[in-house]
This record gives structure tokens, C-alpha cells and sequence, in this order.
């Protein structure tokens, strides 16, 4: 699915109906540049299920525990990591097993994630300060299901 957003409120509004089909345990991989909207599109996707604390991007801590409406979510931003060896300290890998929601900025750092993913995001700057172009795929039967559940194609003719 293709979708082109003019503004912020379009990216967030996606997030949102995202959240709202969620079926867990799903791993979600965001790609693209830096400033895209990955993290922007995970705040609203914790702001769907009900998180209303602050959303600082993990590009430090790597992991970011969150619980919304009793769902375990972890948002994992492997921009600065070196090898995949220095998840075996964090513990990430673990993660993947439970009933979790697990949201992982540059995936392409972790090669195991590509083939335990649900969902893959690929957002792109658009033609404006405030517009993206994102291409989201199910890469999973489970990921297919949510797809078919969202309320995604309103989003996607907005302009």
C-alpha cells in the first residue's frame, strides 16, 4: 500500500488506525532517512493505544519499554548500533517472544528482525517540509490480517 501524506496530522491519523487493527505479538520494521517520521509515527501509535506519557526517540537507549492498555510495546531504534552481537546484552532478542508489540526503527541493522517481521513501514519525504510518502507491506500472515482489518484506505486518497 502506497499512501502520500501533505501533513503530520495525515501521518499520525495512519498511526492511529494502525493501532486501532492491532492484533499482538506483531513487529512492525520502520526504514527510511533520518527525520522521515518514523518516531513521529510511533508516538501517535502509542497515543492510539492509550499511552499519553512522553515518546523520547531510543537513538541513545536503544530500547523503549511502554505499556498501554495492558500491552507490553518496545520501540527499538538501532540507528547507532554497530553489530547485531550488542542486542545479545540488551536482552532484544528475548523480547521477540512474548505477547509484544515490538516497533524497530532501521531494521537493516538487525537481519534476524526481517524475517520475524509482520509489518514493514518505508517512509520517504515528500514534496513539502510536513509531507511523506510511506509504503507499508504485510510481510506475514499476521501482518496481512492487519492490513485487512485497518481503516487505511481513507487515509491513503487524502491529499
Amino acid at each position: 500500500m502506497l499512501f502520500d501524506f501533505a501533513t503530520q496530522d495525515q501521518t499520525e491519523a495512519h498511526a492511529a488506525a494502525t493501532a486501532r487493527a492491532l492484533d499482538a505479538p506483531c513487529v512492525f520494521a520502520l526504514r527510511g532517512p533520518l527525520g522521515a517520521g518514523k518516531t513521529t509515527w510511533v508516538r501517535a501509535f502509542l497515543r492510539a493505544l492509550g499511552h499519553d506519557g512522553v515518546v523520547p526517540s531510543p537513538t541513545y537507549t536503544l530500547v523503549e519499554p511502554y505499556e498501554a492498555d495492558g500491552l507490553k510495546i518496545w520501540h527499538v531504534d538501532l540507528y547507532r548500533l554497530q553489530d547485531p552481537l550488542e542486542l545479545e546484552g540488551l536482552g532484544v532478542r528475548e523480547l521477540l517472544d512474548g505477547n509484544a508489540v515490538m516497533l524497530v526503527e532501521w531494521p537493516e541493522r538487525w537481519p534476524e528482525i526481517e524475517t520475524r517481521s509482520d509489518i514493514s513501514l518505508d517512509f520517504r519525504h515528500g514534496a513539502s517540509e510536513s509531507a511523506r510518502q510511506l509504503k507499508m507491506d504485510a510481510a506475514s500472515e499476521r501482518g496481512q490480517g492487519l492490513l485487512g482489518r485497518a481503516e487505511l484506505r481513507k487515509i491513503e486518497t487524502q491529499t
